[in-house]
């Protein structure tokens, strides 16, 4: 128990560490998503609790540095705060949200895409996970980050004080964040992102390709066959995946998308509804409510008067 309590001390006082660091690369520069120099990383700040951000999140890994947030993916709502992290490794329709924030003590994170090249090659190297049993995992997971893991954040955001040194040592530091994620108690999540034939990786590409393709009419049996799966077998491995089927999946894409429409270019419910394949106006604006809390047109205004 002792140990526990100062392995927890030090991980919160490198944490703490951290949060100085990115507070300084994002003071003044308001709330939101900051890009860095290094390609990979971005920092977020939020000076008070916000409203759900409703987008598709690729593959990344985000601790958070100060405060709390909330993910929500399904029915499924997943809290993190500082010393946590959180692994997206598929596409998700994820709505996310500040929970714990001040202007004095903002919410802070450090957020890196995730490369599955890299960490294929890391798995090759070190022959993590071989000989295990695969067994489907959600494509979403919240774990406590170990010193370690928030040593190397450090190391990465310093990095950002000496330019001359990123392309040499950023992409080092990077592999060593994948390293630390696969040893971490979240190891096989991560590593069944990365290895070729697992449930995880058909899984993505049957993301990838409704993604591209979430305006037409869908076919599960298509799908299936693609990842060479029965149609039952998809469909488990969908669910245990993404925590939703995949006409739920698909209509979550069209419902952000048509959002992105009406509020970025302007169209109207009836247009924004066809161009992503609803045939049905009311049906389109009774899974619009469901799903955002408001008609279209009152959850535009809404977003817009935000």
């Amino acid at each position: 128990m002792a140990i526990a309590v100062l392995k927890h001390g030090a991980v919160i006082n490198e944490c703490q560490e951290l949060a100085v660091l990115v507070a300084r690369h994002t003071d003044g520069k308001g709330n939101g998503a900051h890009k860095t120099d290094i390609n990979q990383l971005e920092f977020m700040r939020e000076s008070s609790a916000s409203t759900a951000i409703c987008g598709v999140y690729e593959p990344i890994v985000g601790i958070v540095v100060q405060g709390k947030k909330a993910a929500l993916l399904g029915e499924e709502t997943y809290g993190y705060g500082a010393a946590q992290y959180l692994v997206v490794s598929v596409d998700l329709p994820i709505s996310g949200f500040v929970v714990e924030a001040t202007p004095d003590k903002p919410y802070l994170g450090f957020k890196l895409n995730l490369d599955p090249v890299q960490l294929c090659d890391i798995i090759a190297q070190t022959r993590l996970g071989t000989g295990k049993k695969e067994n489907s995992v959600r494509g979403l997971f919240v774990s406590n980050a170990d010193v370690a893991l928030i040593d190397c954040a450090i190391r990465l955001t310093r990095l950002l004080d000496t330019p001359q040194d990123i392309p040499i040592l950023a992409p080092m530091i990077i592999r060593e964040i994948y390293y630390r994620l696969l040893m971490g108690e979240q190891g096989e999540a991560v590593r069944q992102i990365a290895t070729s034939g697992s449930n995880m990786q058909r899984i993505a590409e049957a993301i990838k390709r409704l993604k591209a393709d979430f305006t037409k009419p869908m076919r599960v049996e298509d799908l299936a066959g693609q990842a060479s799966m029965s149609a039952s077998s998809f469909h488990h491995h969908f669910k245990k995946v993404t925590s939703m089927s995949p006409l739920q999946y698909q209509k979550q894409l069209r419902l952000l998308e048509a959002r992105r429409l009406m509020l970025a270019e302007n169209s109207d419910a009836a247009n924004a509804a066809y161009q992503v394949g609803y045939e049905s106006p009311s049906q389109f604006s009774r899974e619009y409510s469901r799903m955002f809390g408001a008609p279209p047109i009152k959850d535009i205004e809404r977003l817009r008067t935000a």
